[in-house]
């Protein structure tokens, strides 16, 4: 009976425990919509790529002309001189999906570069968030935009507005929250610079 009765009790206290945890959530598209770094960090980002974007198309084009050129040419020149053509052609084409690779594949430059610029302000976001967790005793705090489904929040639970004080974002400019939750910092889900896509020519070997 003793025993049963210690059971019990363990069972109630860490009822008890887990009902005197506290939760909140925030939506870090709405916190992220509200730093005015993170809209300069993507203004970069999207310059940045645009400019890398127009590089690579300029060297895709003289390629192509060259592919051109040579075509013309074919017939009247010697062997030797068409081989020397079409491993120039071959090795300009194989330069530019080089740089293509460089400046737009994974762990890219623009990747590091959007690393550069943006982990810093995520960084901010989960101190912030990390501060007032502390300060309510918080034992845990979702992202309404994370990986975790919320079929619904209670807007009285949302933190967001606190970590934006935190961070010292003004409140007169603040953009409305939108009806879905945003993405986490951490996977920064952002609108990315458009990027030129890998093999965006068709191969200009020569024909012999």
């Amino acid at each position: 009976m003793k025993k049963t009765f210690l059971i019990f009790a363990m069972i109630m206290v860490t009822s008890l425990m887990v009902r005197a945890q506290k939760f909140a959530y925030v939506d870090t598209q709405y916190i992220l919509d509200n730093i005015p770094e993170f809209a300069e960090a993507q203004s970069q980002l999207d310059e940045i790529s645009q400019q890398w974007q127009k590089e690579i198309e300029a060297k895709l084009a003289e390629v192509d002309k060259m592919y051109k050129d040579y075509q013309t040419q074919a017939v009247l020149l010697p062997d030797d001189m068409k081989k020397k053509k079409e491993q120039e052609i071959v090795d300009k084409e194989k330069d530019a999906k080089n740089l293509q690779r460089t400046r737009f594949g994974k762990d890219g430059d623009l990747f590091k570069k959007r690393q550069e610029l943006v982990k810093p302000i995520q960084e901010k976001i989960y101190n912030a968030i990390q501060e007032i967790s502390t300060s309510n005793n918080y034992a845990v705090v979702f992202d309404k935009g994370g990986s975790l489904t919320m079929m619904y929040a209670n807007p009285k639970y949302d933190i967001s507005d606190e970590v934006l004080d935190n961070l010292g974002a003004s409140l007169s400019n603040r953009k409305a929250k939108g009806k879905t939750g945003g993405t986490p910092p951490a996977g920064t889900k952002t609108e990315e610079p458009k990027e030129v896509p890998d093999g965006g020519t068709e191969s200009r070997e020569p024909k012999k």
